[in-house]
């Protein structure tokens, strides 16, 4: 069957900035945000976990400073920020416990990522990661992620701005999409359950499904047979860590392209740059946007991978699934001429400025997707110039 006349469903899922997982991700890269303030050269694999009425860090920081760093204030200001302040609903900033056992970082890990100079710093793990990219939205991302996290995003707002004050802070949102020859044409279905306090069901219906659809009518994609399921279990009172117990790293699909293209496995959240997981994945994200918005490509992924203290990538693989404008056999060699993207670790952390953020901040990543909002240096499509020209395109 022609790619032309193929018609399937896609559906991604986001999770708010009050959900267990995401309440994790929060506190984690909001110490790895102390510490690069302290320290830009800090090593910080932080993780958090929560349950009813309790937060966990463990992980290992080597961060100068240290002392100047408090994470159990910096645990309950992330949790306050979010919205959890009723001792009565099992999680509050006030009133959680909270355990710390963080420690240094290996010195075995230490020896093979601090090198003398940028170019040979190693990579702080093995493995590959993946960035993704197609001209699918405005934001060169798939539609249904960027529907869903729009979603949450303006049901956070509504909360936080009093608008449908009922509303707490644990919430998923989940759109199916239909595509038709490649290009999403209708939404079909949208999913959302979102904690409240206790109001009958059929208001919590009506109002959040009229504030949905206010949302996503302008996509044009809404028609008379979208149909819309809002807390379809009848009731979502009890929520957030209460409700579910919470851990840094569990929403992988949800940081990236809700399940298209490929994913290494590596999370991202609580981790510094010299952690591959994280900034190559930035990276590839950077690059596989930039090859679209420069036309050479409809579609792009790229995969990268690394060994443990060694500098130089083992593989680069560029797929453009067939909307290559070039062969993808010459965009890899693009990519691994060191010229437009220099994929070794210390040298994508400078071109990013991951150590120095600038009017972004990691705990900024970790609410509705690393990837298709600006404010950050992987979203810049600044070399779009460069790859035409070493493409060979006008």
């Amino acid at each position: 069957m022609s790619k032309l006349t193929t018609r399937h469903v896609y559906t991604s899922e986001s999770v708010s900035e009050g959900h267990p997982d995401k309440v994790c991700d929060q506190i984690s890269d909001a110490i790895l945000d102390a510490c690069i303030a302290n320290d830009p050269a800090a090593h910080v694999g932080c993780e958090t976990a929560a349950g009813t009425n309790l937060v966990v860090n463990v992980g290992e920081i080597t961060c100068k400073n240290w002392e100047k760093i408090n994470p159990q204030a910096i645990a309950r200001e992330v949790v306050k920020d979010i919205g959890y302040d009723t001792p009565s609903e099992g999680f509050s900033y006030d009133t959680f416990n909270y355990v710390s056992a963080l420690h240094g970082q290996s010195v075995d890990i230490a020896q093979g990522v601090n090198k003398v100079t940028l170019e040979d710093q190693g990579a702080g793990d093995q493995g590959m990661m993946f960035g993704y990219a197609s001209n699918a939205t405005p934001q060169l991302m798939p539609a249904p992620i960027v529907y869903a996290h729009a979603l949450l995003q303006f049901f956070t707002a509504l909360r936080k701005n009093g608008e449908i004050a009922y509303l707490r802070p644990d919430s998923k949102a989940q759109v199916s999409v239909l595509h038709e020859g490649g290009v999403a044409t209708e939404i079909t279905t949208v999913v959302i359950s979102h904690q409240t306090r206790e109001v009958p069901i059929k208001r919590i219906r009506k109002e959040m499904e009229e504030a949905a659809r206010s949302l996503l009518l302008d996509t044009g994609m809404l028609t008379n047979k979208t149909k819309f399921y809002i807390n379809p279990t009848g009731r979502f009172v009890i929520g957030g860590p209460c409700g579910d117990s919470g851990l840094t790293g569990r929403k992988i699909i949800v940081d990236s392209y809700g399940g298209v293209g490929s994913h290494g496995g590596g999370a991202f959240s609580g981790k510094d740059p010299s952690k591959v997981d994280r900034s190559a994945a930035y990276y590839c994200r950077y690059a596989a946007k930039n090859i679209v918005a420069a036309g050479l490509a409809d579609k792009c992924e790229i995969q990268v991978a690394y060994a443990i203290g060694v500098a130089k990538p083992l593989s680069i693989n560029v797929s453009t699934y067939g909307t290559g404008k070039v062969p993808d056999a010459k965009i890899e060699k693009i990519l691994m001429s060191d010229e437009i993207f220099d994929f070794r670790p210390g040298m994508l952390i400078k071109d990013l400025g991951l150590t120095k953020p600038r009017g972004w901040s990691y705990r900024k990543t970790s609410n509705y997707g690393h990837f298709g909002r600006e404010g950050f240096p992987w979203e810049k499509t600044d070399r779009v110039s460069a790859l035409r020209a070493a493409a060979g395109l006008k």
